[in-house]
């Protein structure tokens, strides 16, 4: 295990990746333009929220340092990944605004090397782009060959947010984009020597593997927003029970299990975008992309359904809503397209009244949402100041509140459970239980009785589209995901 690895980016997915490889016995260097991430690194503390980071960057120790510097960094090491960066533009596409200066660094130092090194591309990027735009950049700048003097491979990660370390560690399946032979099995030997399970390696050309990840992400948002039009047709009909549905078609091995749960729309940093660029890449080569379109297209229209059924619930038009849970998914700061955030920018523009708790999101929320959303201390308190409840993540700890805490309210509390995780408020005195995805009159999605009003507030700030939990009553959604 001689390599020594580079790792330019040290955000969400950079700063695991680097603590991951150094934790194996890789020598890393980190590489980061915000000195607090490089700062951070250097004293052992984790420059993002991940669980688990802050254990595996003290297990790595002195094998990972960081530095501002790439050349240096790429020239006291034998492999670099660039984990930078990639916004949406408006068309949809990727942009490079990051990688390619980062290229460019890059082919400077190769230029004085004599050895072979190796160039891996982990951010998101459109198909074409690490051949017509990566390639060219580090030859014209290195002045050396691709493939002969430095190789280059295109190898997205498939994990999640908030397990992103046990993902990389145990992924499905590795998918390399090579520049050539030597390139791939130099990436699939270090892959190897981390992984702690056998997976699976899928190589191939570059185009081919970046059309294969955002494959991968539009497939499962269709199969997300499936699940979900099942929910809302379960609703509708007495009896039916869209966890009982789903658990039978997974059984499907056509079909399978993972993100068969009816239940909110989808976002998050990928999934959104990565759904829209497919559709871009479609426009653009002439093909049809209308089954990523309508995907697209439902899931918004979910959070306007949703914010329906608070408004209809409300006995006082002056009432408040409470919104437990602001993160796209438990276990994680991020709150990129997030279901509750989406629901409380929506319902503060129809002039709701909104308090809004989660545990660890409520930070980049205020950054998002108007000053009119009032943000809780605990969850309790959100609780007890609100008419109409919405469990929209589904955080252990806020499904754990036992049914005394959301007792206490001068008429009955409406309590709209979208993950079905609070079925021990069902019959409960004082509480009137709303379960999304299934049947019965208590759960009948019905119109508003308010008509909709316009505000005179700008509209909803959206942020740019860029793990299982361990509670047993939650069947949460689960697979592969990519990050950038």
């Amino acid at each position: 295990m001689s390599k020594r690895i580079s790792v330019i980016g040290l955000g969400k997915l950079g700063a695991p990746l680097a603590a991951c490889l150094s934790s194996k016995g890789y020598r890393v260097v980190g590489v980061d333009v915000d000195p607090l991430k490089v700062d951070a690194i250097n004293s052992g503390r984790a420059p993002v929220f991940e669980p688990g980071l802050d254990d595996m960057l003290r297990h790595a120790g002195e094998r990972l340092t960081a530095t501002q510097d790439i050349e240096s960094a790429v020239t006291e090491t034998d492999v670099t990944f660039i984990v930078v960066a990639t916004p949406s533009e408006a068309s949809g596409d990727f942009s490079l605004r990051y990688v390619l200066p980062a290229c460019e660094r890059i082919g400077r130092a190769l230029s004085a090397k004599d050895t072979f090194h190796l160039v891996v591309l982990t951010s998101t990027v459109m198909p074409g782009t690490t051949d017509d735009g990566v390639r060219m950049t580090l030859q014209q700048t290195s002045g050396k060959r691709c493939g002969l003097d430095f190789g280059l491979c295109y190898n997205p990660e498939f994990i999640a947010l908030g397990s992103v370390i046990r993902d990389f560690l145990n992924p499905d399946f590795v998918l390399i984009g090579e520049s050539d032979p030597h390139s791939g099995d130099l990436l699939e030997t270090i892959y190897k020597q981390v992984c702690e399970n056998t997976p699976q390696f899928a190589r191939m050309s570059p185009v081919n593997a970046e059309i294969t990840k955002l494959s991968v992400n539009t497939y499962v948002t269709t199969k997300i927003s499936f699940a979900n039009m099942l929910a809302r047709v379960c609703e509708r009909l007495a009896g039916a029970n869209v966890d009982v549905v789903t658990q039978a078609l997974g059984l499907d091995s056509r079909i399978g299990r993972k993100y068969l749960k009816g239940a909110l729309s989808y976002g998050g940093p990928c999934f959104p975008r990565d759904n829209v660029a497919f559709s871009a890449l479609a426009r653009r080569v002439g093909a049809p992309a209308d089954i990523a379109r309508a995907t697209d297209r439902f899931n918004r229209g979910q959070i306007k359904w949703l914010a329906d059924l608070v408004q209809g619930s409300f006995s006082d038009e002056q009432g408040t809503t409470g919104i437990l849970g602001l993160t796209y998914k438990p276990n994680t700061d991020v709150v990129e397209e997030a279901a509750g955030l989406l629901l409380a920018q929506e319902l503060d523009m129809r002039g709701v009244r909104v308090m809004a708790y989660d545990p660890a999101g409520q930070r980049n929320s205020s950054r998002a949402l108007s000053h009119h959303v009032r943000f809780a201390n605990t969850a309790l308190e959100c609780i007890e100041q609100s008419d109409v409840v919405v469990l929209a993540t589904p955080w252990p700890e806020l499904c754990s509140i036992p049914r005394e805490g959301w007792l206490g309210h001068s008429t009955p509390r409406t309590v709209i459970d979208c993950w079905r995780a609070l079925q021990h408020l069902n019959n409960c005195e004082g509480i009137r239980y709303v379960c999304l995805g299934t049947g019965g009159t208590s759960t009948t999605p019905f119109a508003s009785p308010f008509p909709f009003r316009p505000s005179k507030r700008k509209q909803p700030y959206r942020v740019d589209r860029a793990s299982k939990t361990p509670s047993t009553n939650i069947p949460e959604r689960s697979g592969p995901t990519i990050v950038t």
